[in-house]
Order: C-alpha cells, then sequence, then structure tokens
C-alpha cells in the first residue's frame, strides 16, 4: 500500500530532543487512527489496490453464494426425470423421452437429449455422444467456478504489490532524513503498508476454500451424472448395434 508521510519525518528528525514540532503540529499517534483511515491512508496506487481488492471480494463472495444456490444434486440431476426416461426407452418411446428432456431442461437432461438423438446410429454413436454432452456440461459448470481461483491467486500478489510499494516509500523517508528517524515514524509506515497484505490474505484463504469445495462437489456430480445416463440407456443398449460394457465417462479439466 503506498504511503504518504504520516507526519514529514525529515521535519521531525532534525528537532532536537525534547524539543516541539513548529506549527502547533504534534506527531502521529497511531492508536488514534481508524481503520478506515488505515486502510486508505496511502497514496493513489495504495487506495487504488485497496478498492481493486475490495470489487474482489465483492465479487468472491457472489460467486460462493451463486456456486452454493446452483450446485444442488435435486436441480442437477433429477431422480424422477432419470426414471421417467428409462422407462419410456425401454418401451421404445424415443419420441415421449425426448420430449420428457425438454420438458424438464437440466443439465441431465441435456445429456440424455444428445444421446436419445443418436440411438438410431447405434451405441457407439450414443456413447459418443454422452461423453461429449458430459463433458460440455463439466466445462460450463468449472468455467464460472475458475474465477474463484483466479481471486484465490490474484488477491495476495496485489496484496504483496501494496506492501512492497508501500515499504519502499517508508524507506525513502528514512534516507531522506540521513538516518535519522525515528524508529516509530518507520513502524508507522511499515504496519500500514502491510494492510493490503492482510487484505489480500482474507480473501484469497476463503476463496480457495470454496474454490476447492465446488469442484469436488461438481466431479461427484458428474460422476453420478454418468451413472444416470448408463442407468437410463441400461434397457436399451444391449438391442443397439454395437453394443459393449463402457460407461459413459467425462474427464474433468486438470486441477489447477
Amino acid at each position: 500500500m503506498i504511503l504518504q508521510p504520516r507526519f514529514g519525518v525529515a521535519q521531525e528528525a532534525s528537532l532536537g530532543p525534547g524539543q516541539a514540532v513548529s506549527g502547533g503540529l504534534k506527531p502521529s499517534d497511531a492508536s488514534d487512527d481508524t481503520v478506515f483511515e488505515i486502510i486508505f491512508s496511502g497514496g493513489p496506487l495504495g487506495v487504488a489496490i485497496m478498492i481493486a481488492l475490495i470489487v474482489m471480494s465483492i465479487l468472491a463472495v457472489y460467486l460462493i453464494i451463486d456456486q452454493w444456490l446452483t450446485l444442488k444434486r435435486k436441480d442437477l440431476l433429477p431422480t424422477e426425470l432419470n426414471e421417467n426416461v428409462r422407462q419410456l426407452l425401454a418401451q421404445g418411446k424415443l419420441k415421449d423421452a425426448d420430449q420428457a428432456c425438454r420438458n424438464q431442461p437440466c443439465p441431465l437432461s441435456y445429456v440424455l437429449a444428445s444421446g436419445i438423438a443418436e440411438i438410431e446410429y447405434g451405441w457407439p454413436a450414443v456413447e459418443k455422444s454422452l461423453e461429449d454432452a458430459l463433458a460440455e456440461q463439466a466445462a460450463r459448470m468449472y468455467r464460472k467456478l475458475e474465477y474463484l481461483s483466479v481471486i484465490g491467486n490474484l488477491a495476495p500478489m496485489l496484496g504483496l504489490l501494496g506492501t512492497v510499494a508501500g515499504m519502499i516509500l517508508a524507506f525513502r523517508e528514512v534516507a531522506l532524513s540521513q538516518g535519522t528517524a525515528g524508529a516509530g515514524q518507520l513502524a508507522s509506515g511499515i504496519y500500514s503498508a502491510l494492510i493490503t497484505t492482510v487484505a489480500g490474505l482474507l480473501i484469497a484463504i476463503p476463496a480457495l476454500g470454496a474454490f476447492a469445495v465446488f469442484r469436488n462437489r461438481i466431479d461427484e456430480i458428474m460422476s453420478e451424472m454418468a451413472t444416470a445416463a448408463q442407468q437410463a440407456f441400461g434397457p436399451i443398449r444391449r438391442r443397439l448395434p454395437g453394443a459393449t460394457a463402457a460407461r459413459p465417462t467425462v474427464v474433468p479439466p486438470p486441477r489447477g
């Protein structure tokens, strides 16, 4: 966090022991600073970094709440839809099965509809279509989640940038005072500069924790979705040309 001199270190350092500061000013007392003053006590770059961190924290909270509300099995994997499609396929009612998927849009219905569209071409085509649909749904779920990873990795770096820049200015004041600045003035600049690092870590820790939790949940949901697709097509799989015991799978993106 870029710091502006709290009081004029060089001026204070030039005063002799026991001398008061001219102009009626008194030394800065860190204990009098409010949290708001500490956070925004920097120059233009420091303030810009803090604003960026605040925006990132708001985005992280939004993404966590959004993922928490949307990654629900009952919405993504409706059991009644899978059982209904399974029964219709067993009865050979392909159009009714396709219509059932269209009437209840969700990731599972998209996967099942993709497989139903390829039934006339044999099981290998159905299996390939299921795998492609599963991969597409997995990518769609991971895409929004990746922003949490970006925030979790970027926030500490921004915080460290503000701290390093703030400490550079703090030591610059020491150099300008020819080493006569007191430890109090130096410590005041350093502790204020560390605020951005703390802010970055406070954002990154929950963001990365939530990212890991939600990624594991998506992995579980996609695995269950592949199993559900296998069960839905079970009654007709052996009747289709080229049928095998293979199970449609989806390989998640490499973990970051």
